[in-house]
């Protein structure tokens, strides 16, 4: 058995259950490769982030098991579940991971339409006549 730290990590409706184990450096989404997943540099990016500022990148292989919501919603709820799988394998990283804010839920969702109007916010146009 070998050794791996696991963590979720959640973002509007995704969900990513993210495994760490040590390799060198190998991101894998469902079964298909990081490049293929994500296909924004955005979204690869942001995942990418907490690995990149613990200096980590080329010490583990990730492992991601991601569903619900789209693209930029799950590379958040990677991101997050990185980070704190990092935190897991080694507490140290906690601060420079906080300060950076990669362990914080965004929980940002979004906002239902109301009835009479045409979305969230906007309205129909007023007539005073």
């Amino acid at each position: 058995m070998q050794v791996q730290y696991l963590a979720t990590g959640r973002r509007k409706t995704s969900v990513a259950r993210v495994f760490l184990r040590p390799g060198k450096g190998d991101i894998r989404v469902n079964g298909r490769t990081f490049e293929q997943y994500f296909q924004t540099e955005t979204a690869r990016t942001a995942v990418r982030q907490p690995l990149l500022a613990t200096e980590t990148a080329d010490k583990f292989d990730v492992l991601v098991l991601a569903h619900g919501g789209g693209p930029i919603g799950q590379a958040g709820a990677t991101r997050l579940g990185i980070a704190r799988a990092l935190v897991e394998f080694n507490a140290e990283l906690r601060p420079k991971l906080k300060q950076l804010g990669y362990l914080t839920r965004d929980a940002r969702r979004h906002e239902r339409k109301k009835y009479g109007q045409k979305g969230a916010r906007k309205r129909f146009q007023f007539s005073k006549r």
